[in-house]
């Protein structure tokens, strides 16, 4: 199911909210509590968080961290803002809105670049007539939810590739229901965070299906990635840069052997088929590992990227205020560059 939410406009009224406590490790060796929420439910693409949680990454770090599941971008953005998070997962895009919605000093930054390339996909019936051109799209009906990340985006497609914003019927649908609109035939296609979409793909042939990524239209959006109270930020980077460093430890070994990983997981979600969080992996990996990654490491961004992102949603969003690249993302407590590289294949 997809789940990741730009911020509706009533955010701009969130109340000033209290700092977090800021908790450090003494010198009587207890771990330092941290909680962590994730943006929807425990599966294969957040896996890599149990495995440093299960292999004691995290302790080995001086810290006792709880994972909890989330309700999309919005709320793990006000979790993390109110401090009653002091971490978690959010998409870039979201940030962006929130901050451009509560000017001054942000709230909350990105640590961590999880998705490099946000998976966003709209995912066609060949049968209709939906090929791997976008262009194939006009005269449609695509299911999506009102109000969700990859249905929001899509102007920014359409700038790319000549198109008309209008030039398909968006028809909306519930996130529990997009599967069966899909499978029936009521829709051409449908929104999704790809890695999402292993649910479709148990129920349809991949053949059949035709998966338009925005990252192939040219729309260079960041996705997900682990976000922080910004007062536990000046407070305490260290205890920052160790959740880092233990959750990038977990990333880099599920790349080389997801299998761990995804066993990790399903302690905590054992009603989860491993076949399926395992293929489920495979697709988030490619977003979470694009292009850029090779050049510089997991975890890290493009300046000049943010900044185009940030231009991007300002002005598809109609944001009065655009926040500066610096406030969204703090790059000073990632591990070092050595130990954010890719396996080699």
């Amino acid at each position: 199911m997809q789940r990741r939410f730009f911020l509706a406009a009533g955010t701009a009224a969130l109340a000033p909210i209290a700092a977090p406590s800021v908790f450090a490790q003494g010198s009587t060796g207890k771990l330092t509590p941290l909680k962590f929420t994730l943006d929807f439910r425990i599966n294969g693409q957040t896996a890599p968080f149990f495995l440093a949680l299960a292999k004691g990454y995290y302790r080995d770090e001086g810290l006792d961290v709880s994972i909890d599941t989330g309700a999309g971008s919005v709320a793990s953005i006000t979790r993390i803002a109110s401090g009653v998070y002091q971490l978690g997962l959010g998409d870039i895009s979201s940030l962006v809105e929130f901050n451009a919605q509560n000017p001054g000093t942000p709230m909350v930054q990105a640590v961590y670049q999880y998705y490099n390339r946000a998976p966003f996909v709209i995912i066609g019936r060949k049968d209709r007539g939906v090929s791997a051109d976008f262009r194939s799209l006009a005269g449609k009906k695509v299911a999506a939810a009102a109000v969700e990340s990859t249905r929001r985006a899509w102007p920014m497609v359409a700038r790319k590739q000549g198109m008309r914003a209008d030039a398909f019927q968006w028809q909306t649908t519930d996130f529990s229901a997009r599967d069966n609109v899909m499978v029936r035939g009521d829709v051409d296609a449908a929104t999704y965070f790809h890695d999402s979409a292993v649910s479709l793909f148990a129920r349809m042939k991949p053949e059949e299906l035709s998966v338009l990524k925005y990252a192939d239209a040219g729309v260079n959006l960041y996705g997900n990635a682990i976000l922080a109270n910004s007062n536990l930020v000046a407070q305490n980077p260290k205890v920052v840069a160790a959740f880092l460093r233990a959750s990038n430890r977990a990333i880099v070994e599920t790349f080389a052997n997801p299998a761990p990983s995804i066993a990790a997981m399903r302690q905590r979600e054992p009603i989860l088929g491993e076949k399926i969080e395992l293929e489920r992996w495979g697709i988030t990996a490619q977003y979470v590992g694009a292009a850029d990654t090779r050049g510089h490491g997991l975890g890290d961004i493009k300046k000049l990227t943010l900044e185009q992102q940030v231009d991007e949603v300002a002005d598809v969003f109609g944001l009065k205020v655009k926040p500066a690249s610096d406030a969204i993302f703090n790059t000073s407590m990632l591990p070092s560059r050595s130990e954010r590289s890719l396996p080699k294949a």
